[in-house]
C-alpha cells in the first residue's frame, strides 16, 4: 500500500509540473500538451493494472486479457470469421479510415464450423477478393488456394478435407458460381466471391467454358501476388495426402515451384526433379508461387497472354512462356534452375510424391520407392469428371457422404477368378491383354445381371491388365516408366465409367445398376452395421452333397446355391436375405442363366452390354 501511495504522489507531482508548463506556453501548444497528459494517464493506469495483478497472479501478464483492455476494441463480424476485434481507428461499419489497412484479426473459427441457420447470408460484396479476405487465412505467410463452380463441389469439400485433417487451415476456395458459394458458406468452407457467373454445371475439357476456368485461374494467381503472401494453388481433382508446407519451406529461394507430367523418374528420394531429364510439361495443376518480383512479372505476362488469345490453353501458355529460357541450375545442390527471362528460379516437384494420374494409379512409383506422397493429381485419366472421381474411390482417398455407404437394397460383390496363365505366362502384348481382360469382363457382366436381378449395387472387382492404356501409340507400357505387368488398373482402363453411371432411358436399357469401387468394402468410413451385415455364398454343382436350393446357411454361415441358377430361384432363396447389407459371391462364373423374359435377357445381354 504504501508503495501505490507513493507512486500516486509521483504521478501527482508530473500532473501539477505539466500543468504548470502549459499554463506558461503559447495556446497553440495547448492541444499537443493535452495529448501527451492524457497518455501519460493511460500509461500510468496500465502500470498501476499490471503491478496490481502482478501482486495478486503468478502471471505478469494476465492484464493483457483483462476487460480494462479490451474496451479499446470493437468486436464485429465477418463472414466465415467469427467475431473479429478490430481497434477504435475502425469505424462502425467495419471498414477502416480511408488510406488504413485493416488491423490483424486476432482470432479466426475453425472451418467447418457452420454459421447459425437464422443467421441471414452476408451480402455477395462481403466475399470480394481482397487482401483484408486473404489476410484471414493467411499462416506463416502462406495462403492455399483452389477454386471451381458447383459441379465440383464434392471434390472441394474432399479438397479442403484432407488439408484440415493434415492441420492445414490457411485456405480458401474461390467460387465461380453464387450457387457454389452459398453452398460453402452454409458449410463453415471459407469462400470468396470469382464474378466469373460461370455456369453451375459440370465443363468438358477443351470447351469454350473449360478455358474460360483457365483464365480465370490465372487472373487470380495475378490478383494474390500483390497482396504479398505465398501461393499454393491446386485443381480441384487433387487431394493432399500429407501437409506439404515443410517441403514448400525447404526452397526458399524458389520463385516458383511447380508440378509435372514426367512418367519417368529423375530421382529415388524425396528431392526437386532433375531439371534437365524432365522432357514433359509442367503440369500447373499443383505449384506455389512466392511474391517476387519475377513471379509477378511471370504471371503479368501469363495473364496477358490468355486473354489475347482466348484459344490458347493455360498449362501450354505457362509452358511456352516459361521454357523462353531453361538453365543454367541456381546452384548445384537444391535443384532450382533459371527459366523465363533468366531471372525466375524455377524448380520441379518430384512426380513420385507430387503425383499425377500416372505414377500414382498405375505405376504406384510411390510404393515402389518407398517414399510417402504428397498429393496426387487427377491426370492421364479416362471417363471424364466421374472417371477422377472414381479412380479417387479406388484409392479411398474421396470423402463420400454416409448413404454412400449404405445404398438401398445393399451391395452384392464377388471374387473374380482368374488362371495364372492368363496372368502370368506368356510375353505382354496385345492378344494376351484382351484374352485376359475378356475373361473379366465376362464375369463382370454376369454379376451385372445378378446385381440387377436382386437390386443390389455391385462393388466392382480389381481388375487386372497386362498393357496400359494411353491416348497415343505405345509399346504396352511407358518405356522408362516404373509399370510392372500385370498390375491392378483403374476401372476407366476397361470400363466408359462416365457411361456405365449415367441415367439411361428405362425403356430402352432397362433399370440402372449402381456400382462401387474394388476398394469399397475396405474403406475406413463404410459403417460397422454394414460390414457386419455379410452373407457369404459359395456356388456349387446341382446334385452333389448338400448343394439345393435352399435359404438355410451352414453352421459357419455359408449358402451354398446351385451352379447356373434361374431368375425365379435367385428371386426365391435370396429373398429371405433382403436386409442382409453384403452378398458375397465366392465364385460367379456361371452363377446364372439369364433372365425368363426373352426382351429383358436381349436388352441386358445384347444392347447393354454392347455384345
Amino acid at each position: 500500500m504504501r508503495e501505490e501511495r507513493e507512486r500516486e504522489g509521483t504521478v501527482m507531482m508530473m500532473w501539477r509540473k505539466a500543468w504548470a508548463e502549459v499554463a506558461n506556453s503559447k495556446p497553440i501548444f495547448l492541444t499537443i500538451y493535452a495529448a501527451v497528459l492524457l497518455g501519460i494517464i493511460f500509461s500510468s493506469f496500465y502500470v498501476f493494472s499490471a503491478s496490481s495483478s502482478s501482486s495478486s497472479s503468478p502471471s505478469s501478464s494476465s492484464w493483457l486479457s483483462s476487460p480494462a483492455a479490451a474496451s479499446s476494441s470493437i468486436s464485429i463480424a465477418f463472414p466465415n470469421a467469427g467475431s473479429v476485434h478490430l481497434d477504435q481507428r475502425t469505424n462502425l461499419s467495419g471498414q477502416p479510415p480511408s488510406g488504413q489497412p485493416f488491423p490483424a484479426i486476432s482470432r479466426m473459427p475453425p472451418i467447418w464450423q457452420v454459421p447459425p441457420r437464422k443467421k441471414k447470408m452476408p451480402h455477395l460484396t462481403t466475399f470480394k477478393l481482397t487482401k483484408q479476405l486473404v489476410e484471414q487465412r493467411v499462416k506463416d505467410n502462406v495462403i492455399v488456394v483452389t477454386f471451381g463452380n458447383y459441379a465440383f463441389m464434392d471434390f472441394i469439400l474432399s479438397w479442403v478435407k484432407h488439408l484440415t485433417d493434415l492441420g492445414v487451415s490457411n485456405l480458401l476456395v474461390g467460387a465461380m458460381d453464387t450457387k457454389l458459394l452459398e453452398a460453402l458458406y452454409w458449410k463453415g468452407v471459407p469462400v470468396f466471391d470469382m464474378g466469373s457467373h460461370m455456369s453451375t454445371a459440370d465443363v468438358g475439357w477443351g470447351s469454350p467454358t473449360f478455358h474460360k476456368m483457365g483464365r480465370e485461374k490465372v487472373i487470380l494467381i495475378d490478383a494474390i501476388l500483390p497482396f504479398g503472401y505465398e501461393l499454393l494453388m491446386c485443381d480441384t481433382d487433387m487431394v493432399w495426402l500429407k501437409n506439404p508446407m515443410p517441403y514448400l519451406a525447404r526452397y526458399p529461394d524458389a520463385d516458383v515451384l511447380t508440378s509435372t507430367d514426367q512418367v519417368v523418374p529423375t530421382v529415388v528420394d524425396d528431392s526437386l526433379d532433375v531439371w534437365q531429364e524432365v522432357a514433359a510439361a509442367y503440369n500447373i495443376g499443383i505449384f506455389h508461387w512466392r511474391p517476387t518480383e519475377s513471379s509477378k512479372k511471370l504471371a503479368k505476362e501469363w495473364k496477358d497472354m490468355l486473354l489475347a488469345d482466348d484459344q490458347i490453353w493455360d498449362q501450354n501458355g505457362f509452358n511456352d512462356i516459361v521454357r523462353k529460357q531453361l538453365g543454367p541450375s541456381v546452384d548445384g545442390d537444391s535443384g532450382l534452375f533459371y527459366a523465363f527471362d533468366g531471372n525466375l528460379k524455377l524448380g520441379l516437384l518430384p512426380a513420385s510424391i507430387f503425383c499425377s494420374g500416372h505414377t500414382y494409379f498405375v505405376q504406384a512409383m510411390h510404393q515402389q520407392l518407398r517414399l510417402e506422397p504428397y498429393a496426387v493429381h487427377t491426370t492421364f485419366q479416362y471417363a471424364g469428371t466421374e472417371g477422377k472421381r472414381h479412380r479417387l474411390r479406388e484409392a479411398m482417398v474421396f470423402y463420400d457422404p454416409p448413404e454412400y455407404y449404405d445404398a438401398p437394397g445393399g451391395f452384392l460383390s464377388f471374387k473374380p477368378s482368374i488362371p495364372k496363365r492368363m496372368l502370368l505366362d506368356g510375353e505382354h502384348n496385345l492378344e494376351s491383354h484382351f484374352s485376359l481382360l475378356n475373361h473379366q469382363i465376362k464375369q463382370i457382366r454376369l454379376a451385372l445381371a445378378v446385381a440387377l436381378l436382386l437390386n443390389r449395387t455391385l462393388v466392382m472387382p480389381p481388375i487386372w491388365c497386362r498393357l496400359d492404356r494411353l491416348w497415343f501409340g505405345h509399346p504396352g507400357v511407358l518405356q522408362g516408366s516404373m509399370t510392372r505387368q500385370p498390375f491392378i488398373c483403374p476401372l476407366d482402363h476397361v470400363f466408359e465409367v462416365n457411361v456405365m453411371l449415367k441415367e439411361w432411358p428405362q425403356e430402352e436399357f432397362g433399370p440402372g445398376i449402381g456400382i462401387r469401387e474394388y476398394s469399397f468394402l475396405d474403406n475406413p468410413s463404410l459403417p460397422k452395421h454394414v460390414k457386419e451385415s455379410w452373407l457369404n455364398v459359395q456356388l456349387c454343382q446341382e446334385g452333389a452333397q448338400d448343394c439345393h436350393a435352399s435359404n438355410k446357411t451352414s453352421p459357419s454361415g455359408i449358402l451354398r446355391f446351385p451352379k447356373r441358377s434361374s431368375e425365379e430361384l435367385f428371386k426365391t432363396v435370396f429373398s429371405s436375405f433382403k436386409d442382409v447389407k453384403v452378398i458375397h459371391f465366392s465364385s460367379i462364373q456361371d452363377a446364372f442363366l439369364g433372365f425368363s423374359d426373352k426382351a429383358s435377357h436381349l436388352i441386358f445381354f445384347l444392347v447393354r452390354s454392347g455384345l
